[in-house]
């Protein structure tokens, strides 16, 4: 996947926001599809072909959040989520959930664009410097060009997001990254990002690890984090 051949799924039930959005992101020279709920969303997804979905929380059927929970199950498919809801408690349990960033209704199409631009970034950023590059810390290993992460044998499932924070880490062993280098590593072309953001995608990599027995991450308190 490249950013500027991609392919975004767009879900909301409201027409007029659909139609925004889609004509926003095809000025861009991105392939729109669009579903308005999250059984709709859900069937799409299992068609493959989506490299992002644009996704809002309030779907009448089922909503984003337990869409973006179902996709998470099986696809690391980056996730932009479109909310009402402009609270840190929601912007945090879509995080938590699996959401790669978190944009609040009413937003400008030009920072629609801003942010599904980097996140796609994020998930297509393999430096030429790095392709064919692998990280290894004790039992962890990281495919940086393939975006997987390994204990042992073992995958674990990561968001880019999260694998560009665990990699951050990894390739720098021992060393305590405060939470703006990590921003500045994760987030390169995104100002937007807080330092609570930081804090829940990393649990989120160390409960995944947790689950298989390992837990690369050490909290440094008052700093940061390096790699355990």
């Amino acid at each position: 996947m490249t950013s500027s051949g991609s392919t975004i799924l767009v879900v909301d039930d409201e027409k007029h926001i659909r139609d925004v959005v889609q004509y926003a992101l095809e000025r861009e020279g991105w392939s729109v599809r669009t579903a308005e709920g999250g059984t709709e969303a859900l069937t799409r997804l299992d068609a493959g072909g989506v490299d992002l979905v644009v996704l809002d929380v309030g779907l009448p059927d089922i909503d984003g959040l337990e869409v973006c929970r179902r996709l998470r199950t099986k696809a690391r498919t980056p996730v932009l989520f479109l909310s009402a809801r402009g609270e840190e408690i929601d912007r945090v349990l879509g995080l938590e959930l699996g959401g790669d960033d978190y944009l609040v209704k009413p937003f400008s199409p030009r920072e629609l664009v801003a942010r599904v631009r980097a996140v796609l970034r994020r998930a297509d950023g393999i430096e030429p410097a790095e392709r064919g590059k692998v990280l290894r810390h004790k039992t962890v290993r990281i495919d940086v060009e393939r975006h997987e992460a390994f204990v042992g044998d073992v995958l674990v499932a990561l968001t880019p997001t999260e694998l560009g924070l665990l990699a951050a880490l990894v390739e720098r062993p021992g060393v305590v990254l405060s939470r703006a280098q990590l921003m500045a590593r994760a987030y390169p072309y995104d100002n937007l990002v807080t330092e609570r953001t930081i804090d829940t995608h990393v649990k989120r990599i160390r409960a995944k690890f947790r689950a298989v027995g390992e837990d690369p991450i050490a909290t440094v308190h008052g700093v940061g984090y390096k790699s355990a």
